[in-house]
């Protein structure tokens, strides 16, 4: 990975850390549905990133995210779930073909079927798991479900826009 392009996904970092910190954090809709747009971080990582790499941005970024949010690694353990799973994702949906080096997976480089293909289900697991450990001992499983169907509803809309709208399509060099 060249020097610009580790800038630009450090500068993407800090944005969508602070985007969640201080705009999403108080964004409730209904009282069950909460947008985690910082997921949208780790799924838009070039497919190349190794697991370990990325368990480690994924630690870091939810442990970040906990310590704005006082929710006692929640927010850490759910994003190294996604990140531990992420890879092995893309490999299950990979092509006969593969994919292009150095393409990061977004919506504008690889289509919005395939891109819901590979997102929703993470995203689900991730809404999954924070919420069911931030339920646990509750036996509440209905509202569970609910806060984990329409968070991932509003997390995927909303990170659906912002990628429409402020990424661009790379092309292979």
């Amino acid at each position: 990975m060249t020097t610009v392009k580790l800038l630009k996904y450090s500068f993407s970092f800090c944005i969508y850390f602070l985007i969640q910190v201080f705009i999403l954090k108080d964004l409730v809709l209904f009282g069950y549905s909460f947008c985690f747009l910082y997921v949208f971080f780790l799924l838009s990582l070039p497919n190349e990133v190794p697991t370990i790499p990325l368990l480690l941005i994924g630690f870091f970024l939810g442990l970040f995210i906990d310590l704005f949010y006082d929710s006692f690694g929640i927010h850490a353990a759910s994003t190294v779930f996604l990140a531990f799973v992420r890879n092995t994702w893309i490999k299950v949906i990979m092509p006969t073909g593969g994919y292009d080096d150095n393409v990061p997976p977004t919506l504008l480089n690889m289509g919005l079927g395939w891109y819901l293909f590979y997102s929703l289900p993470l995203i689900l697991l991730h809404h999954f798991i924070f919420f069911y450990i931030d339920s646990l001992g509750t036996h509440l499983y209905l509202p569970l479900v609910i806060r984990v169907l329409s968070s991932m509803a509003f997390t995927f809309l909303l990170g659906t826009i912002v990628q429409a709208i402020f990424y661009k399509k790379e092309r292979v060099a």
